[in-house]
């Protein structure tokens, strides 16, 4: 039996799959953290290299293009912030929202304000409902532990998607690993292989409007099209509570409640369906990046894992709405509930080719990515 260790940088714990500590206490998850700011220096070299990537942007735009690059956008901090910085260094993104049903009010409200204010346009995708339903049914009844894996996959594809139709070579992320660290792979890897089985095994209908790109399109448009991922946030200051608070001043903005709570099925995933079926508490790692990265201390990351993600009786009223709307009866959720937590291991995907392959992937991605992913430091790292 493995006796229970704590990081002493993070919080990081025996609970969080592939840890291993040194003999100081210290894990390889945050060797990770301090490899990824490594990579991704902040400071006057990171202004140097995103001031860089600003001129690559413009200079790659096509002639009288109304856009030089496109904005993800769900009305929650990163996305939101990063339409204001985009503005700021002279940027003209479209922005591109993904609608699966499950938006909260808040969140698109957030949306209108901010591209309003901004200028800036503004493309929604809208997956028929119907479709997200029986696929979303589907994770649960897979017994998969990240249940809302087919938005991720679905966003990929469509800011791919309009990229491409749009000829725009740049595409800005507002993710943040300082803020938000790696999850590990176990708790939310999702790939297009894995859907498709899941979906045939546990789903009912046919995916008309549900967009979806293999992992050799994605090649194909990186490296043919030469369509790029960028994450501002890894160069450029940036810390959560500031941007909301600009956020709120410049552009009426309000916060939704927590992190990924703008979209009401993301919250019950994160926050009711990983803790309480599979014991994964996924705070616990954007807590330890937090801590090493020194936005907040570990004394107050340790304090706030305590607490419950939030109000106990809300939690149980957003299960119920959840419930409804998925078309899940009390006795088929508790049959779900009660069914053995399957891992993604346990259904075909990309991913064991990706891990046999790792030393020959690399140097490819290297060609098509602008930036090596963060899956791959967290592959080498735990094969160390």
């Amino acid at each position: 039996m493995t006796l229970y260790q704590i990081c002493q940088e993070g919080i990081w714990d025996t609970s969080v799959p592939g840890i291993r500590f040194d003999e100081q206490g210290v894990s390889n998850y945050a060797r990770i953290q301090k490899k990824l700011s490594e990579a991704f220096p902040r400071g006057e070299k990171g202004r140097e290299e995103w001031s860089g990537i600003v001129e690559r942007i413009k200079k790659a735009a096509p002639k009288n293009s109304r856009y030089d690059c496109l904005i993800g956008v769900s009305g929650g901090t990163d996305s939101s912030y990063l339409l204001h910085i985009a503005r700021q260094y002279g940027l003209n993104p479209l922005a591109v929202n993904l609608d699966n049903g499950w938006n909260s009010d808040i969140s698109v409200k957030n949306i209108k304000k901010v591209v309003s204010a901004l200028n800036i346009d503004l493309e929604t995708y809208v997956i028929d409902y119907e479709e997200i339903k029986d696929i979303l049914r589907s994770y649960l009844l897979a017994g998969m532990p990240w249940v809302d894996g087919p938005t991720d996959l679905a966003i990929q594809s469509v800011l791919y998607k309009i990229a491409a139709k749009e000829n725009i070579k740049y595409v800005l992320i507002g993710s943040d690993f300082r803020s938000e660290g790696k999850q590990p792979t176990e708790w939310t890897y999702t790939d297009l292989r894995q859907l498709k089985h899941i979906y045939r095994q546990f789903g009912s209908g046919r995916l008309k409007t549900y967009p979806r790109l293999s992992l050799w399109q994605i090649l194909y448009l990186g490296y043919a099209r030469g369509i790029k991922l960028i994450s501002p946030f890894n160069y450029l200051p940036y810390q959560k509570k500031e941007a909301q608070q600009l956020l709120k001043d410049v552009y009426g903005w309000e916060y939704y409640g927590g992190h990924h709570h703008e979209n009401l099925f993301t919250k019950f995933t994160v926050a009711y369906w990983l803790p309480r079926k599979f014991n994964i508490d996924k705070r616990r790692i954007t807590l330890s990046a937090q801590a090493v990265s020194g936005e907040i201390t570990r004394e107050q990351a340790l304090e706030q894992i305590k607490q419950p993600p939030y109000d106990l009786e809300q939690m149980e009223a957003d299960r119920e709405y959840v419930m409804k709307k998925l078309d899940i009866s009390p006795e088929e959720f508790l049959a779900v509930w009660k069914a053995p937590n399957k891992s993604f291991l346990d259904y075909p995907s990309y991913y064991p080719m990706m891990k046999r392959l790792l030393h020959l992937v690399v140097p490819v991605l290297k060609r098509v990515l602008p930036t090596k992913p963060k899956i791959f430091y967290e592959m080498e790292e735990r094969a160390a």
